[in-house]
């Protein structure tokens, strides 16, 4: 005998009992939620549905459940696949000259090219650094750079000089390079509309081409550091155990900030990087320790230090990253750590957790 009952306190609930036990409990969409063992009795109910029609609805059902859950596991996999996929993109920010943004934009992006990134540094000072550090030695003479690409969308017309591809390549890096002329860029800015966002728009299409995107900001805060803060997921900050320095991290970290706030609620602080870290002075040792207390708790102070090295000063007239010109030195394996440092805390923001049901 077969007996369909109803249980009181769900009602959308039905349940199959047969005498050789229960079957599972099915919802009025179809899925199954559990075998329960309390039984109602209804025998009303009992004539709408015969025992074969049950059973052959239950395996019918439960096959659809099946179907489902294998759906849901490749949505899964896709999501996940793309995440992998996603390019990041890294504001290199300080306002203070002088702290290592170039060299480390230089050489973090080239340590990430060595564990298999796509990389691609852009040159948002207009002095020009960077540029110069990768072996362009007239960038005054250049066709295409940064600041005829930001025209191109602040004025939805290509510049005469934007004839040919702008990005270059070095070592194992491409780079857009920047030169004086982006200083007026930044001027006319100001005269346009979303001028927060032009450097975003910029960049948007090369996202697709590169695993990191890592952007060398100018020494202040003016509009293109703006820029950068907007178009970038994250900021590193290089800074010099040195009181000047410290003291102008707060300004900085308000304008990261307001920019957070009001602009790109997804950005975020990777973390402050010591630089030309000399630790045989008391006065490095308790710049770093103070900084470390004072920001340890809410912002990430990465764990490896740049220390000080002449090798490292060479490098821009060199025209070579340190990988290149001191292989071996400690400069190369402080960056090789940093490089993996950066690469786990993007592997970290990527995982999510899995939904119920998918191993």
């Amino acid at each position: 005998m077969c007996t369909l009952t109803k249980p009181r306190q769900e009602p959308n609930f039905f349940q199959i009992f047969v005498p050789f036990g229960p079957l599972p409990l099915l919802n009025s969409e179809g899925t199954i939620i559990s075998v329960i063992s309390i039984i109602y009795p209804s025998r009303q109910l009992l004539n709408l549905i015969s025992y074969r029609e049950v059973i052959v609805q239950s395996r019918r059902l439960t096959a659809s459940t099946k179907r489902n859950m294998r759906l849901r596991d490749k949505s899964f996999m896709k999501e996940e696949k793309a995440l992998e996929d996603k390019c990041k993109v890294i504001a290199v920010a300080n306002q203070k000259g002088g702290v290592g943004k170039t060299t480390t934009a230089v050489n973090l992006g080239v340590a990430l090219g060595h564990l298999g990134k796509k990389v691609l540094l852009i040159d948002a000072d207009p002095q020009g650094s960077l540029t110069r550090s990768c072996k362009i030695d007239r960038p005054d003479d250049l066709n295409g750079t940064l600041s005829e690409l930001m025209a191109y969308h602040m004025l939805d017309e290509i510049s005469e000089r934007l004839r040919e591809d702008p990005t270059k390549h070095f070592e194992n890096i491409d780079l857009i390079p920047s030169n004086i002329s982006l200083s007026g860029t930044e001027t006319a800015l100001f005269n346009c509309m979303s001028r927060e966002s032009v450097l975003k728009r910029t960049i948007e299409p090369l996202r697709d081409m590169y695993d990191v995107i890592l952007i060398d900001c100018m020494p202040s805060l003016g509009m293109m550091t703006i820029n950068a803060l907007v178009a970038a997921d994250s900021v590193i900050i290089p800074c010099e155990p040195s009181f000047l320095s410290v003291k102008g991290l707060d300004l900085l970290l308000h304008s990261i900030s307001r920019v957070k706030r009001q602009i790109n609620p997804d950005l975020k602080i990777d973390g402050v990087l010591m630089t030309m870290v000399d630790s045989r002075t008391n006065n490095a040792r308790e710049i770093t320790r103070a900084l470390r207390d004072a920001l340890g708790i809410n912002i990430n102070v990465f764990n490896i230090e740049i220390p000080r090295s002449v090798r490292a000063t060479e490098c821009p007239n060199a025209g070579e990253s340190i990988f290149v010109h001191d292989p071996g030195g400690k400069v190369a394996m402080a960056y090789a750590e940093l490089a993996k440092e950066v690469n786990g805390l993007a592997r970290k923001a990527q995982v999510r957790p899995r939904p119920h049901g998918v191993r």
